[in-house]
């Protein structure tokens, strides 16, 4: 494809320079990936500019250039180079535009379900792609654990790819035959338009709950980042919400797409009742117009009973047959560092990313409902640095109160100074059942090795991560191995 014919699908203010015939060999945001005759979009990021790159991409082989910022390089510069200078009013929004056409809508060719909401998402998403390939289709994943196109495994950086990168995946997906994917849709990437011109065949919403405040400034603010997503459904799509969220009808109530919804009140369309659940999974009947559906998952706790009805929600509506669905929960293998349950005798740990105060609360939560006061249940955990610190108390006080220890340490504290972290934790606790080790792996070790031989021990906030950032270096962690290690498995 010509550059000539790729700025018809942008909108355009001004283009300076020459408009190359010669066949486009990529789009680039970053100068050091630019190619001979390929386009490169600057874009002004939290902390780097892209268009203090330009002259590295037009010397590296860029035929245009795409800016917001009309000063970043003069005209008589781009005339001279023999390259070609687009002006636009959002250079993220034209990254979307431009690599939507690239990679030929690549997005029109699957049936992609797109899932945002504070929690949930991920595990969701790992029943969804179970029940494509029990169904017989090979599926695509996009998301915060690690890409999937297939059983194949790409590393993921971000919860939702720049778009660039995430219509590459997508054509890779259909290229190697994938007839359905799923894919979690964060706030961050709906504001920063890394999902515009993506065409969704279905869009869910999981729940809100307090998350990203250092992004969005405010609690509505996150919502209607993510309502965006439901705002630009097509006709011919699904929208399906959590009815029990106090958010859940809002954020659909301007949807163009068919609506359903899913929870516990009388009036979801499909309605969860008798969820149980123990230490090995979790049951619950869903009622769907004038039946019923008996569900099994290994997953634990009555928020995954939530996923778990969101997904066989979700792929009803997608006119799969219901018993497949079914299977397909069942057969979900565990999501790594979601509830996931480590120890082979009495004591039990208990790895979750649980890193919001709705999410640790729901933990413990369900944990408490396991074993009532029978086994005494310790709490693992510390708060990101560089996050929304106004959530660090808040996830102190619920861990207190619904612990019977519990102990503080660092996360990931970024460039902040984990102490700090750790006492702006302790501000929100006025039981005196906690203690501060600074150490992860040592804080691990400490409530493994003198707690109770029956305790629960909930390790919170980092889950699937394996590694923990510390002044801008990421060493490598895992909290499962660290627990493994010193529960001797």
């Amino acid at each position: 494809m010509d550059l000539s014919t790729l700025l018809d699908r942008v909108k355009t203010i001004q283009v300076v320079g020459e408009i190359s015939r010669e066949s486009i060999s990529g789009i680039h945001y970053d100068s050091r990936k630019v190619t001979r005759n390929s386009i490169f979009v600057a874009i002004k990021g939290f902390k780097i500019d892209g268009h203090k790159f330009i002259s590295d991409a037009i010397s590296r082989g860029a035929i245009a250039i795409v800016v917001e910022d009309n000063d970043a390089f003069p005209d008589d510069a781009i005339t001279r180079q023999d390259a070609a200078k687009i002006l636009v009013k959002n250079s993220r929004e034209a990254l979307a535009e431009l690599s939507n056409s690239f990679f030929d809508e690549p997005s029109k060719k699957i049936k992609l379900v797109g899932i945002t909401g504070t929690n949930g998402k991920t595990t969701t998403s790992y029943f969804l792609k179970s029940i494509f390939e029990v169904a017989g289709y090979k599926a695509g994943l996009i998301g915060t654990i690690s890409n999937f196109i297939g059983n194949t495994s790409i590393a993921s950086s971000l919860t939702t790819p720049e778009s660039n990168d995430l219509n590459s995946l997508f054509s890779e997906m259909y290229n190697q035959g994938c007839k359905y994917a799923v894919m979690e849709v964060s706030s961050h990437s709906l504001l920063l338009k890394r999902v515009h011109n993506i065409s969704f065949s279905a869009a869910i919403f999981t729940n809100l709950t307090q998350d990203h405040l250092d992004f969005h400034e405010n609690i509505e603010g996150y919502f209607q980042a993510k309502k965006i997503l439901f705002d630009n459904l097509g006709s011919n799509a699904s929208a399906l919400y959590n009815a029990d969220d106090i958010k859940g009808s809002e954020i659909i109530k301007d949807s163009n797409a068919a609506v359903y919804s899913y929870g516990i009140k009388d009036s979801a369309d499909f309605k969860m009742q008798n969820i149980q659940f123990d230490l090995n999974g979790t049951s619950l009947i869903i009622r769907h117009k004038n039946s019923e559906y008996n569900i099994s998952t290994s997953f634990i706790g009555d928020f995954n009973a939530y996923n778990a009805c969101c997904a066989f929600s979700t792929a009803a509506i997608l006119g799969f047959n219901p018993q497949i669905i079914i299977d397909g929960i069942r057969k979900t293998p565990q999501v790594p560092g979601r509830f996931e349950v480590v120890g082979l005798g009495n004591k039990k740990v208990i790895i979750d990313y649980s890193h919001t105060p709705d999410s640790l609360e729901k933990a413990l939560l369900a944990i408490r409902k396991m074993v009532k006061t029978e086994k005494p249940v310790y709490t693992v955990f510390g708060c990101g640095g560089d996050r929304d610190k106004t959530k660090r108390p808040i996830m102190g006080k619920i861990a207190s109160e619904i612990s019977d220890k519990v102990i503080i340490t660092s996360d990931n504290p970024r460039s902040e100074d984990p102490l700090k972290i750790m006492n702006e934790i302790k501000a929100g606790i006025s039981k005196a059942n906690f203690t501060m080790i600074e150490s992860r792996e040592d804080a691990i070790k400490n409530a493994i090795k003198f707690s109770e031989d029956d305790a629960v021990i909930l390790i919170a906030g980092k889950g699937h991560e394996t590694y923990q950032e510390i002044k801008g270096i990421k060493n490598h962690f895992s909290d499962k191995e660290v627990a493994e290690k010193y529960l001797n498995l």
